[in-house]
């Protein structure tokens, strides 16, 4: 166990920040694919002629396709390493940001979102366990929240970027706007080299002379090093006294066999944390936001806004907002915890969504007379967006990243992920369909009961994992045994 004793326990070590946040950034180049969408979807229906089933193709394209990155990148990461799979992300947004801006035709265009869904998988798998190892306990969900800062950070860019570009030929402006991209993704391909691989990934490869060093720089004082040394060698299996640099390390330890210990063959622990692993993924996105990050513009049109322009300018507010919210969060999730915030986030989302169908339905059946009922469903919007991205956003990444015991982190985490790329893909996908068979006021009150099974599903599933190690996560799900019961 860590000790809360050591000297500044609370500190936040520039180093190890420095590390999550430059991995961070592979969040705000998917952060920008996801949001630039949004806008350019308006000009390449107008350049393209495509339909609306078309249109939900590339946008949910890319989140399809993220399943595929996200079950690859589990076993990869674990095979050449945390910090090397950042590098395959970078240079697969790269391809695909290229694809994308090059662009010629409708095929060739969901081609390059297919590539890049790709990497967003891989990115979204690797950037919260990069930063939760690189981390310590007391900082951990401060660091491991990054990742969710820079998704929102991406999406604010990329709605902003359909504002500017907007005004150029339309042959152009959408090019640039999804090709633009390239550029970070470089930068981050050469730039993540000269950050360290995370030390419980060498000590899973029995490099403890490595991962020591590595250590001593990501923690505020020596004797937390230690600690956390001692503690990622017991979780392993080696001796803490053991003091060589390198170790051979049994297969058993490692990433072998992990697949039918996690999925057909685990303990009732283990059993509990892939539920609420896999459960807390499914809730973030089935509860509807991608509708909102992606369909902003379709939900103000209803409401009443019918000026592109301003339903562009519109949808900025939506990712102030939830830039706002992450921030926010970011400072709350080591003091408040993680389940507190979950209830918090999760009942808000419920009232809120309740009101959104509610004024959306009005608005519509008003012909967008109701001048009222258009200022509340656009400010309902942006409310639902920020309790969304007050607790469940970076909870949900925070939480998957820390839970699982080191020898199916990798895995746990990326299985997760393609759970959350599946309903997001499944929302981006349905979402017009859906709006147009039970209209749009009728889709938002579906994701609203979504939310009340989320509320029940944090009740029951979600303990709190605030402060404590990574190495201590199996135990705390060991506890209240009439939940575990449950879950058999």
């Amino acid at each position: 166990m860590e000790n809360d004793s050591i000297e500044n326990p609370t500190k936040v070590n520039k180093y190890a920040a420095a590390c999550a946040i430059v991995a961070s950034m592979i969040s705000i180049i998917f952060g920008y694919d996801t949001g630039v969408m949004s806008g350019a979807m308006i000009f390449v229906k107008k350049e393209f002629h495509i339909n609306d089933h078309k249109t939900e193709v590339l946008a949910g394209i890319l989140n399809l396709c993220a399943l595929i990155g996200s079950l690859c990148a589990g076993r990869t990461s674990d095979i050449i390493g945390r910090r090397n799979t950042i590098v395959i992300a970078s240079v697969i947004f790269l391809l695909g940001s290229v694809i994308m801006g090059y662009g010629p035709n409708y095929p060739v265009l969901l081609f390059g979102r297919c590539v890049a869904g790709v990497g967003v998988g891989f990115a979204l798998m690797i950037a919260p366990v990069y930063s939760a190892e690189i981390s310590s306990p007391k900082s951990r969900g401060f660091l491991t929240s990054l990742p969710e800062i820079g998704i929102s950070t991406g999406i604010l860019l990329g709605y902003l970027s359909n504002y500017i570009f907007s005004r150029l030929p339309l042959h152009l402006g959408w090019r640039i706007m999804l090709g633009i991209a390239a550029i970070p993704s470089l930068l981050l391909a050469v730039g993540i080299l000269k950050m360290p691989e995370t030390p419980r990934w060498l000590v899973m490869k029995g490099r403890l002379g490595e991962a020591k060093k590595i250590l001593y720089k990501v923690s505020n004082t020596p004797e937390e090093a230690e600690i956390r040394f001692r503690d990622i060698k017991e979780a392993m299996g080696i001796d803490v006294n053991c003091d060589e640099d390198v170790v051979q390390i049994h297969e058993s330890k490692q990433s072998h066999g992990v697949w039918k210990e996690l999925l057909l063959r685990p303990t009732p622990a283990l059993r509990w944390i892939l539920i609420a692993g896999v459960g807390i993924h499914f809730f973030e996105h089935a509860t509807g936001i991608e509708a909102v990050i992606l369909y902003s513009h379709k939900i103000f049109a209803k409401a009443g806004v019918h000026d592109t322009r301003k339903q562009i300018l519109a949808t900025v507010g939506v990712g102030l907002t939830k830039f706002t919210a992450i921030v926010i969060s970011t400072f709350l999730v080591d003091k408040v915890g993680r389940r507190k915030l979950l209830l918090f986030s999760v009942i808000g989302m419920i009232c809120t969504l309740a009101g959104l169908g509610t004024f959306l339905t009005l608005a519509e059946h008003s012909g967008g007379k109701l001048i009222w009922a258009l200022v509340l469903s656009i400010i309902t919007t942006y409310a639902y967006v920020g309790f969304f991205n007050v607790g469940l956003a970076p909870v949900t990444w925070v939480y998957s990243a820390e839970i699982y015991p080191l020898r199916y982190r990798a895995l746990g985490n990326g299985i997760g992920v393609a759970a959350n790329r599946l309903m997001n893909a499944t929302v981006s996908m349905t979402f017009l369909t859906m709006s147009n068979a039970i209209t749009i006021g009728g889709t938002f009150f579906l994701f609203c009961a979504v939310s009340v099974v989320a509320l029940l599903f944090v009740i029951f599933f979600c303990p709190e994992t605030k402060g404590r190690s990574l190495e201590e996560m199996e135990s705390i799900f060991t506890r209240r045994k009439h939940v575990e019961d449950t879950i058999k």
